[in-house]
Formats: structure tokens, sequence, C-alpha cells
């Protein structure tokens, strides 16, 4: 099966989305010793999570998607083991590129925003270019 760009898209522009999502003691920074506040590639994750879930949730099988921008900024130091809530914001489709503005929060301070792009896939054919490239 063949990714075609979908015939419109599947995600209402402005649509939005929030999770809150705990974090790990572990998921702190490493490279500076244990330090016990959430790591920028953790914070990452979490949004490209939620973008992902809401993205997923409206296509059809055995279609995904993976993330091909993501333009960040870690703007401030939150305690890993703490809740973090994600808010994103569906702003843009291209054919089968799919964009959101996303924004972290530890408590009500905001610690992170940015956009974050994914583009939809079939996993199949995304498998085969991959062990083709190997």
């Amino acid at each position: 099966m063949t990714t075609q760009p979908l015939a419109h898209p599947i995600l209402q522009i402005g649509a939005t989305r929030e999770e809150t999502l705990d974090t790990k003691a572990t998921q702190g920074v490493t490279h500076m010793g244990a330090t016990p506040m959430i790591s920028t590639p953790v914070m990452i994750g979490l949004m490209e999570g939620v973008c992902m879930r809401m993205l997923q949730e409206k296509l059809p099988k055995p279609q995904t998607s993976v993330g091909t921008v993501v333009n960040i900024r870690h703007l401030a130091a939150a305690p890993a083991g703490q809740p973090v809530r994600i808010a994103i914001k569906f702003v843009q489709c291209e054919g089968r590129r799919y964009t959101w503005e996303v924004q972290a929060f530890s408590g009500d301070k905001k610690i992170g925003d940015g956009l974050h792009e994914r583009a939809v896939i079939d996993p199949s054919r995304f498998q085969t270019k991959g062990a083709a490239k190997a």
C-alpha cells in the first residue's frame, strides 16, 4: 500500500489538545551528573507524543506518522518526577505534512514552546525503504 496524500486534512485547523503527563526522576539532565530537572529531549518527546496521538486517532490503518521538524525552545527548568502539561494546536496541513504549535508547562509556568511537524507514512513502505539503505 502506498501512502497517498489525504483528500483533505483529517484534522481541523485550530484543533487543540492538552495532556498532563507524568515524568520520572530518571528523565533529568544526565550530562551534568544527576540533575533533577527535565531534559530538553524529554520535553520534546512529550510534545511529539501528544501530536502523534492526536493525528494517529484520525489516520486510517495501517498509516502512521513520523516526526520531520522540531523547532522548540526550552524556556525554563522543571523538576523531573513532576507532571508536565502539554498543550498543542494544529495549525497547518500541506499534503501529508501536519504542523502544530506546541507548549509545555510545569504548573502554571511555561517551560517550552515551538513548532512540530509530522509526516503521514505507510509503515511497510517506510521499513522497506529503510532496509534498502542499510
